[in-house]
């Protein structure tokens, strides 16, 4: 009998990094360009998957590049303007999936018909933390206090 994964909702090792080093452009100065190499250094990402991950960024226009011996990454718009769940889409597509399949593509009958609006209200979790909080948060270290109190509920540390 194969044993399948069901852990929960993950966040991807490609999403972790994108964030990681979207934050790292937010809080850059203004107008400045930042290395990928200095981002790979400062978030301890390797390099090439780094560049496979801003590649990705720039193609959904969360970021730009320039090139030169100043060139590098900044963010394409406000810090403010650009949500976690921006940057996640960006690298690896819809916030919650069942399947591979988004929650309103998919169908259910009989005793499972509860399933999609879970499934449903599940996703609406969600973007409703991921689309609230901003770069702009994160790099000044703050999140919002929705966020902010579901984090320091003791329950949410815990490992049922």
């Amino acid at each position: 009998m194969a044993v399948q994964d069901n852990d929960g909702v993950r966040i991807s090792a490609k999403a972790d990094y994108a964030v990681r080093a979207a934050i790292t452009l937010a809080a850059a100065e203004p107008e400045t360009d930042v290395a990928a190499e200095a981002i790979a250094r400062s978030q301890d990402i390797p390099y090439k998957f780094l560049e496979a991950i801003l590649t990705d960024l720039r193609r959904e226009g969360v970021v730009t590049s320039s090139r030169g011996p100043r060139g590098g990454y900044r963010l394409s718009r406000p810090a403010g303007q650009v949500t976690v769940a921006d940057v996640i889409r960006a690298v690896d597509g819809p916030l919650v999936s069942v399947r591979g399949e988004r929650p309103p593509d998919l169908a259910y009958v009989g005793a499972a018909e509860p399933l999609l609006p879970l499934w449903i209200g599940l996703r609406a979790n969600v973007r409703s933390v991921l689309e609230g909080v901003t770069l702009a948060d994160l790099a000044a270290g703050r999140l919002p206090g929705r966020v902010r109190r579901l984090a320091e509920d003791p329950q949410a540390w815990e490992n049922p």
